[in-house]
């Protein structure tokens, strides 16, 4: 079964906008890192079920526009368009490569896998691929398989008690042929409402 792994949420200052959360509601967010490729940076917020808010902003726009990543296409896009809210989320999964198998079978068109890292405070290194199946009229969630290490803090103090319950989201996941009942549909680790519109949004307790 596939899991929620997490949320991005387009930001002009990330560690800013990760901040005013933190204060917002009692919480506590991190530093991730930079991504050289793509010229972007992030903050994280991690919930106790398995998943975490990702503030994604751009510290190079030159290297950030002429990445071949479509979710750093998806931010520039939305930055450029004055958007500071969630554009995106990622499904996990240690079989991409079958998905890759299954996309092929089912003549769904793809970017990837891209291959993504970042290096971490204690200098390891973060890595993880990228599957994006293609839609012309939306932007669908993405796959990602982390490697030897999934993206958890260091220090489980970190770990926040809340829980992320609920992503509504206008994305279509047929090409995951997954099962919807009643505009729902149950990941490993939370639930995902389809509906109408244009915004991305989460609730979580």
């Amino acid at each position: 079964m596939l899991a929620l792994d997490h949320l991005i949420i387009a930001a002009n200052d990330p560690e800013k906008a990760a901040q005013q959360f933190a204060q917002k509601y009692g919480v506590k967010v991190i530093q991730g890192g930079e991504h050289h490729n793509w010229g972007t940076y992030n903050y994280l917020f991690y919930f106790k079920n398995d998943c975490y808010l990702e503030w994604l902003g751009i510290f190079d726009e030159a290297l950030a526009r002429k990445s071949g990543n479509p979710l750093i296409h998806q931010l520039v896009k939305a930055l450029d368009n004055h958007v500071e809210a969630p554009i995106q989320y990622a499904l996990r999964t240690n079989q991409i490569d079958a998905y890759i198998a299954h996309f092929n079978a089912e003549d769904i068109s793809y970017n990837g896998p891209i291959p993504g890292s970042r290096k971490r405070t204690n200098g390891s290194t973060l890595n993880w691929r990228m599957l994006f199946p293609l839609s012309e009229s939306t932007a669908l969630p993405f796959l990602i398989e982390w490697g030897t290490e999934k993206n958890v803090p260091e220090d489980n103090d970190l770990i926040n008690e809340q829980k992320l319950h609920t992503v509504m989201t206008p994305h279509d996941v047929q090409a995951y042929s997954l099962r919807v009942e009643n505009g729902a549909v149950n990941l490993e680790n939370a639930s995902l409402f389809i509906k109408q519109g244009k915004n991305l949004t989460f609730t979580f307790a």
